[in-house]
């Protein structure tokens, strides 16, 4: 039975494991600066799927108190098709509804097979462009 629960900083190792596992990681990203970063941050949360003890899935949450932003969506290879990534998805929309946001969103790399996924739960592509400028 898979639990979603929130993580905790002794989650950080089994968590970015599984986004490494999930090609979800680049090298110009901390993943473990942005776990705890997320962990540190009350307008944050990351989810995890767990099963007997060990994680099975993860999401990470934001609400900037515009939209919410959904990352790290991840599911372990060997158990994908189950159910888990609709039930993280599910679970991180319940938190940011509880935190008043109005819509979610999340980005998909080109190269991500997934947004046949979000396309087939009723996400719809938005005619969008996203532009990023690092702070430091």
């Amino acid at each position: 039975m898979i639990l979603v629960r929130p993580a905790s900083a002794g989650d950080a190792g089994a968590a970015v494991a599984l986004w490494e596992a999930c090609e979800l990681t680049r090298p110009w990203n901390d993943a473990r600066a942005d776990f705890a970063r997320a962990l540190g941050h009350e307008a944050a949360t990351i989810l995890l799927a767990e099963e007997e003890g060990a994680i099975m899935g993860t999401v990470m949450a934001g609400f900037d108190g515009h939209r919410g932003w959904l990352y790290y969506l991840g599911v372990r290879p060997d158990r994908r098709g189950a159910g888990i990534a609709q039930q993280l998805l599910g679970a991180a929309c319940d938190w940011l509804r509880e935190c008043g946001c109005p819509k979610v969103e999340l980005m998909v790399r080109d190269a991500n097979p997934a947004a046949g996924f979000y396309e087939g739960l009723g996400w719809e592509l938005q005619p969008v462009k996203v532009f990023a400028r690092w702070l430091d």
